[in-house]
């Protein structure tokens, strides 16, 4: 880190002085300066999420039977819904720029598929309130998508940005598929790290730090597929899906239907416990990092190891969130909150959907209520 560093003091406590932390997905380094929880707050205060939307809209391009910007009507599906994007930022067809290029100037092709799929017919529930069986669907639908994209391209990015908070313009449950001609720059860093690993240790990078993170602190679960808050990640309350084991899992349609009920459960048990920290539907950006598929599948992929990330922005509150400017834009990555301490929190958080137990509140008062009045 650097070519100018002063000699470190030794002996800290990693969960109240700053210090930094080495990513090896990325070959960089993540400032981290949790004190910093402790300073006074007098800037922007994001709306709360919104609470009461309806089951069904009908001017909502995304419900069932609606007709979407370009005329195009939705199916009246009642599972998932997956359709082109109406404007897409990757196309097949797209020209090659112009070949005369200076070094400093370079372009070159960008081709690709882009699509949008609903994960439930109704614009009033997300993912942690659907029932397992109806995740399994979303997962199984996310497998058939790389599996069908990726036959042609190299890289298929699944992605989901929930809330308006990251920028999400509609609240029926969904998320993209980009598909690409091009592998992009995190998936590129993520795939020469993890060779990198592989190369010198004769084991997949993930699968050790595995191994590791079970001896620490961050792991929320002992689970087949375990969630955690990374070491090595840059925001407050970040998670991170792996495998523990090396079934050969670089892609989602590798996983076997054990694996894909396993990871239904453990992703409803995250998202329930990010919505119960501050008792609102938590907005997060997510995605899935797999091996490079298309060409690439006929290369040796034994370093890569299947995973998902989740963002969420929320610092201290429904209404706070972190901001990733100034430093972090022109300097280095920086949070404010160490993943022992986010891992604590949600650890202590119950499993069962804060919405669910109000619901039952509100059912045992409207019975009282009944029997008070007989």
């Amino acid at each position: 880190q650097g070519v100018c560093q002063s000699e470190p003091q030794r002996g800290g406590d990693e969960t109240s002085h700053q210090h930094l932390r080495y990513n090896p997905l990325r070959d960089s380094w993540v400032l981290v300066s949790a004190h910093r929880m402790k300073r006074p707050w007098a800037g922007q205060v994001e709306k709360p999420p919104e609470e009461h939307i309806p089951r069904y809209d009908p001017r909502n391009p995304l419900c069932p039977g609606n007709t979407r910007a370009n005329g195009e009507v939705n199916l009246d599906y009642e599972s998932t819904f997956v359709f082109e994007n109406d404007f897409p930022a990757l196309q097949p067809d797209a020209p090659d720029p112009g070949l005369d290029q200076h070094p400093l100037f370079q372009c070159k092709a960008a081709r690709g598929v882009c699509k949008v799929m609903c994960f439930h017919p109704r614009s009033d529930i997300t993912l942690p309130l659907m029932k397992k069986e109806e995740v399994v669907k979303v997962i199984n639908q996310w497998a058939d998508l790389v599996e069908e994209l990726g036959a042609t391209y190299p890289w298929v990015q699944i992605f989901e940005n929930k809330g308006a908070m990251m920028g999400c313009s509609n609240p029926h449950p969904h998320c993209q598929v980009w598909a690409s001609n091009f592998l992009p720059n995190e998936p590129a860093t993520s795939d020469r790290c993890q060779r990198a690993y592989y190369e010198k240790h004769g084991e997949p990078l993930l699968l050790q730090y595995a191994k590791q993170e079970a001896e620490k602190k961050f792991s929320l679960s002992s689970h087949q597929l375990p969630f955690l808050m990374p070491f090595i990640i840059n925001a407050p309350q970040i998670a991170f899906l792996r495998p523990t084991h090396h079934f050969i899992v670089f892609s989602l349609y590798l996983c076997h239907s054990l694996c894909l009920l396993g990871l239904a459960d453990i992703m409803k048990r995250l998202l329930t416990k990010y919505d119960n920290l501050f008792e609102v539907s938590f907005p997060y950006s997510m995605g899935w990092h797999g091996a490079p598929t298309g060409p690439c599948l006929k290369e040796n992929n034994s370093h890569w190891q299947l995973h998902a990330h989740y963002y969420p922005p929320l610092l201290r509150s429904a209404t706070v969130k972190k901001f990733m400017v100034g430093y972090e834009m022109l300097a280095q990555e920086q949070r404010d909150l160490t993943p022992e301490q986010a891992a604590e929190k949600l650890r202590n958080l119950p499993d069962e959907h804060y919405k669910t137990r109000e619901n039952q509140e509100k059912g045992e008062a409207k019975e009282n209520d009944g029997q008070e009045g007989k």
